[in-house]
């Protein structure tokens, strides 16, 4: 374990934000990640557990500890021939995307809807990412993470990490209180896809894909998101920056009158809506402030046009949010983390 001092972040975050953290460490294995833990470092210094930067803004240097997983490896667990089903366990470090595309390759299914989403494997359960009618608590099964406080590891089943929408207790009543070494995820070996998304369904029936396999459906899902989303490699971003807000069957009602074309999904027992589509409404759809913009094929993604700083980004989400709400009446919460 080697902890540095006055370390650029702008390489470890996919927006290219240029601040310095106070210290800097990595563990690369379990056993690092416990020498971290019985250093007591974490408790005397704020700290920041930063996977692979996609899901952050950075408004200032960071006066603290930020920790970066470096820890690879996946392996299988368990496999049930009766049942298909096969338990995998991969580590925070290792890439989502590449994961997801491992697997679906590999005929263990789940993660082909979960396909070009940036950042690591350790940031699913916290985040609970999704996209495609799936998120990752549809395949999760437990997480290992270690309490900061004590050491001690523990295993989440499931259940425990108390998943919502872009929500977990990681976020909540145990935000900042573990860190996650690896991640279980049930998978099957059976051929099934859910292909019920709109954007989905419409590249399939244009392919004259009836009954698409599940790397078909990854493939269809990367070909999407790359015809939308700028390459994070070339085009500093978060991803999309914004959730869809969900409103009841009244509001949504409501809000057909004045909007009939208004995108919803069903959420439960209440509607999901576009947040993309809102802010495309607002006009905000291609345009920029100062050296941050929004993406002109989705309207979802801020980007950096270049040497943007947080605090930008920032304001134009402020001012999109306001639009929006001063709009529809709806307020959309960003999915970015912001540091300040």
């Amino acid at each position: 374990m080697n902890i540095e001092e006055n370390v650029s972040l702008k390489a470890y975050n996919t927006f290219g934000i240029d601040v310095q953290t106070r210290k800097f460490v990595e563990f690369s294995s379990e056993k690092e990640l416990q020498q971290l833990l019985e250093s007591k470092l974490l408790l005397d210094f704020d700290f920041f557990v930063l996977g692979g930067g996609s899901n952050v803004v950075f408004c200032s240097n960071f006066d603290g500890v930020i920790v970066h997983p470096t820890n690879k490896g996946i392996r299988i667990v368990s496999e049930n021939v009766e049942t298909n089903e096969v338990i995998v366990e991969a580590c925070a470090g290792e890439n989502w995307s590449d994961f997801a595309w491992a697997m679906t390759k590999q005929g263990f299914y789940g993660l082909e809807n979960l396909v070009e989403i940036p950042g690591n494997v350790g940031a699913a359960p916290i985040q609970n990412v999704g996209a495609y009618g799936v998120e990752a608590k549809d395949v999760i099964n437990y997480v290992v993470a270690y309490e900061i406080e004590t050491g001690a590891r523990r295993v989440f089943e499931a259940h425990e990490c108390k998943f919502g929408y872009r929500d977990s207790v990681f976020k909540n009543e145990l935000k900042n209180k573990y860190i996650v070494l690896s991640v279980g995820f049930s998978l099957t070996k059976t051929m099934q896809s859910k292909s019920t998304y709109s954007s989905l369904r419409s590249l399939l029936s244009e392919k004259n894909i009836t009954n698409p396999t599940p790397l078909q459906v990854a493939e269809c899902i990367a070909e999407i998101r790359n015809s939308k989303l700028p390459n994070p490699k070339e085009i500093g971003s978060a991803g999309s920056f914004f959730k869809n807000p969900i409103v009841t069957c009244s509001h949504l009602e409501t809000l057909k009158i004045s909007y009939p074309d208004i995108v919803s999904y069903p959420a439960g027992d209440n509607y999901k809506l576009a947040a993309g589509w809102l802010i495309e409404q607002c006009g905000w759809k291609g345009k920029r402030l100062g050296n941050v913009g929004v993406f002109d094929k989705q309207a979802l993604v801020l980007y950096n046009i270049g040497g943007c700083t947080g605090k930008e980004v920032v304001n134009l989400a402020m001012a999109i949010e306001a639009d929006v709400e001063s709009k529809f009446g709806v307020k959309i919460e960003c999915e970015a983390i912001i540091i300040k």
